[in-house]
């Protein structure tokens, strides 16, 4: 057998390749197995290897059908897979290809839903901590929702019979299909930009899973939590539960009970109202019967009838003070007499209105030194101000000019000397009352003059 009768491995691979191709039992496979070694790509691809309890097959999952899977694939999940059997040249084995893939058992948005209720809640997301607090009384009330369901007008028509005095904010929002989520977002966003609401209501009507899974979307669920403005969920029906119910400040089971939650009804407050009213009139009635009483007491009473014994005890006291007092400043100024003696001889009693007396003079004394010395250092900083004033005058340069000077500018620079100046230059004159221009006919510097 000669050379040219040999294949080469990159032939004989291309060969095999093109049978299992051209095979069309191997185009659009349906194959049920388990995930096992799953790679999940930085480019999006998904690797792993589907296998049964006899036997194994590599497989690969490119990202453009990747990014259709609403669950994470992971290791030990029974799967079925829809796909094309071929060979990957460069290693020589064959591989499955997946197009579709959905999870044994259950539905893959159920998986999808398990899989982020559980992501998001070790995130914190749903903590009762990080949940506001909805107001009490609204004055504006934001609506996300499309505007053509029953939801919008189940929401505006339960607040206006409710809460008359509320203004409803609606931002028409996309609910289904494939834009629904980013629509979602950018709304819940856009109101808090706006700064308008007190509170959001973001839902719609009831529907299937498939038609509810815009709020089962991760990124609405960060949107949710991460409005500043508190938000209620109304998704569905009672029995329908989203990854935004979860994160929302308030869940609501319908659209309806939303509106509820988020405003009180004024048949409520009107009678919180009565209610108060009617407390306080009884607290007052109480209050006036027991007033009433004590004045009748007091005006039976003795002591009414002679009213100086109630002030008597007062005044005895007052009378017994001031005479302690009295006697206390005569003991403390006969103590401190040959001290009060070295300080002023001209003190010869020893009472309290001598002692004022005294003081009251060094005060006097001490003021009119201090006005003195006010006075003159004021006068002194005054004429100091003056000569000050006299001295910027005379440096003035409008001053000297309008005794005839003029300063010369040429191209915007001050001409101190006639070197700086040429034949032809064109120079300006300023003058105290303007300008002028001139041009150099000549130069001539003095001799000895400085350049």
């Amino acid at each position: 057998m000669t050379n040219s009768s040999y294949l080469t491995v990159k032939a004989l691979t291309k060969y095999i390749k093109r049978k299992f191709d051209a095979d069309p039992h191997l185009r659009d496979v349906y194959v049920k197995g388990e995930l096992s070694n799953v790679k999940i790509h930085t480019s999006g691809h998904i690797y792993f290897t589907l296998k049964d309890d006899e036997t194994r097959i590599s497989a690969t999952m490119f990202r453009t059908q990747a990014s259709k899977l609403k669950f994470k694939p992971e290791e030990g999940m029974q799967v079925f897979i829809r796909g094309d059997v071929s060979v990957y040249e460069q290693a020589g084995t064959y591989q499955l290809y997946a197009n579709f893939m959905e999870p044994d058992g259950v539905g893959g948005l159920f998986v999808a839903f398990n899989q982020l209720k559980e992501k998001l809640q070790k995130e914190g997301l749903f903590n009762p901590n990080f949940k506001q607090p909805i107001p009490k009384f609204p004055k504006t009330i934001g609506v996300l929702t499309a505007t053509t369901g029953a939801a919008i007008r189940d929401i505006c028509t339960t607040i206006t019979r409710r809460y008359p005095l509320a203004e409803i904010v609606i931002y028409p929002t996309l609910v289904q299909g494939a834009q629904a989520a980013p629509n979602i977002v950018k709304n819940i966003r856009l109101a808090n930009e706006h700064k308008l609401c007190d509170v959001l209501i973001v839902g719609r009507g009831g529907g299937s899973i498939e038609d509810l899974w815009a709020f089962n979307e991760e990124i609405v669920a960060r949107a949710i939590f991460e409005s500043r403005i508190p938000i209620i969920s109304a998704v569905g029906h009672e029995t329908d539960t989203t990854i935004a119910d979860y994160v929302a400040d308030l869940r609501a089971p319908t659209p309806t009970a939303a509106a509820e939650l988020s405003v009180p009804h004024q048949k409520e407050l009107h009678q919180r109202i009565l209610s108060s009213k009617s407390y306080l009139h009884q607290i007052m009635s109480s209050k006036l019967t027991f007033e009433r009483n004590r004045l009748k007491k007091l005006q039976n009473s003795y002591t009414l009838a002679t009213p100086e014994r109630l002030y008597r005890p007062f005044t005895e006291r007052i009378i017994n003070l001031d005479m302690r007092l009295s006697r206390s400043s005569q003991l403390y100024l006969m103590k401190k007499g040959n001290d009060l003696q070295k300080l002023d001889g001209k003190i010869k009693m020893y009472s309290p209105k001598n002692a004022i007396h005294y003081y009251r003079k060094q005060i006097d004394q001490t003021t009119t030194l201090l006005t003195r010395s006010v006075f003159k250092l004021m006068t002194n900083k005054k004429e100091s101000y003056l000569s000050t004033i006299r001295t910027l005058e005379a440096l003035n340069p409008l001053t000297i000019m309008n005794r005839g000077f003029s300063v010369t500018f040429k191209e915007n620079e001050v001409i101190k000397s006639v070197s700086q100046l040429s034949a032809n230059d064109e120079i300006t004159l300023q003058f105290q009352d303007g300008e002028a221009k001139a041009k150099i006919l000549n130069t001539q510097i003095n001799p000895g003059g400085s350049k």
